[in-house]
């Protein structure tokens, strides 16, 4: 039999600085499998049905460094395919833990099928039957998204980091994206004062319909520090930072004694070259303020019981969701591009296949 047409998303040339040009860093490209050709023991092939595409994609791009990190990164090859959250299902399988037809989110290679490897492939152990996914009365899309790993960011960000306190005061950046979304809208749940920055009206007129108690544009905002202290005067007990440079620094100021600074992520700096400074960093001595950051694996035990909540609060009309959904394959390398640049309203995925 002929091969099978695949396309992929392959990464074409390293970028440290500024945006990413499609054609130019990334492109999707045809190449071809063989789905018939024997598999070895314990490997699987998967068919893409749904990509997640987070801000995150952005970092692998740049020229890997030797300095040490705490967060490494698993750059990409130039010639390769790129990364991300995906939903798929088994349509080959030599390995007993994944069986044919199952569905399985995790990470995968951004192509429209993959051969799992767990000898070789550095994301295999990332990858989780879904079975229930099937039956449980969703969208696909809602298991990469508000049931998947930004709702899981958001409810072990805030709950694990912030502890939250009915009565306190929150403000969130980036807060009518896949992550502040739900950050806003389960701290309200908590009995929470919750506030909201985000980069257009639209946006900003979503928070306050979703429940956020106030928003701002930030982008037309001309003092930041002074919005914040108007609508927080009595200060800020928990700040999610999905945004990093200015913002942070102003949620410094209007920080209160023993405040939590939950950072999640930083996407002003991701493709600038003059990256803004903390310059108010001893605010974080003076308030005794309590800065950390964190990686949504670090809480892997504790997903199955997120699952479960976030489902009740689905089912009882108490959380809503937004999301940005294109058809296509072809469509993945210009949706990174739109995540980039803020162009997507709430959750940004790409529709490759249906069950």
């Amino acid at each position: 039999m002929e091969p099978t047409p695949n396309k992929q998303v392959i990464f074409l040339k390293t970028l440290d600085i500024g945006y990413p040009v499609v054609g130019e860093h990334i492109a999707v490209q045809e190449s071809s499998i063989d789905l018939n050709a024997p598999i070895e023991q314990d490997e699987f092939i998967l068919k893409t049905l749904t990509i997640s595409i987070d801000p995150f994609i952005r970092n692998p791009m740049k020229t890997p460094s030797t300095k040490k990190s705490a967060a490494p990164i698993a750059y990409y090859s130039i010639g390769s395919p790129i990364y991300g959250f995906t939903a798929s299902r088994v349509i080959r399988s030599r390995n007993t833990k994944f069986n044919e037809g199952d569905i399985v989110t995790g990470v995968t290679y951004l192509e429209e099928y993959t051969l799992i490897s767990p000898k070789t492939n550095p994301f295999a152990s990332w990858l989780t039957v879904r079975n229930e996914i099937k039956e449980s009365g969703f969208p696909l899309s809602y298991h990469l998204s508000v049931m998947g790993m930004p709702g899981f960011t958001a409810h072990a960000g805030l709950f694990e980091i912030g502890k939250p306190k009915k009565g306190e005061t929150l403000f969130v950046s980036a807060a009518s994206g896949a992550v502040g979304q739900l950050v806003g809208q389960i701290a309200k749940l908590q009995g929470l004062y919750t506030i909201g920055s985000a980069g257009t009206d639209e946006k900003v007129a979503y928070l306050k319909e979703i429940g956020f108690d106030a928003a701002f544009n930030y982008k037309t905002t001309p003092d930041i520090a002074e919005k914040l202290a108007e609508l927080a005067p009595q200060g800020i007990d928990i700040y999610f930072d999905n945004v990093g440079g200015e913002i942070l620094e102003a949620a410094l100021e209007s920080a209160n004694r023993f405040a939590r600074f939950i950072c999640c992520g930083m996407i002003s700096i991701y493709n600038t070259e003059n990256q803004v400074g903390i310059r108010n960093v001893f605010q974080i001595v003076g308030k005794h303020i309590t800065m950390e950051g964190f990686m949504v694996q670090d809480y892997g035990h504790l997903e199955g019981a997120f699952i479960k909540e976030m489902k009740q609060w689905l089912n009882e009309g108490k959380i809503k969701y937004r999301e940005t959904i294109v058809e296509g394959f072809d469509q993945t390398a210009q949706a990174i591009l739109d995540v980039q640049y803020g162009k997507n309203f709430g959750k940004q995925l790409v529709k490759v296949a249906d069950f």
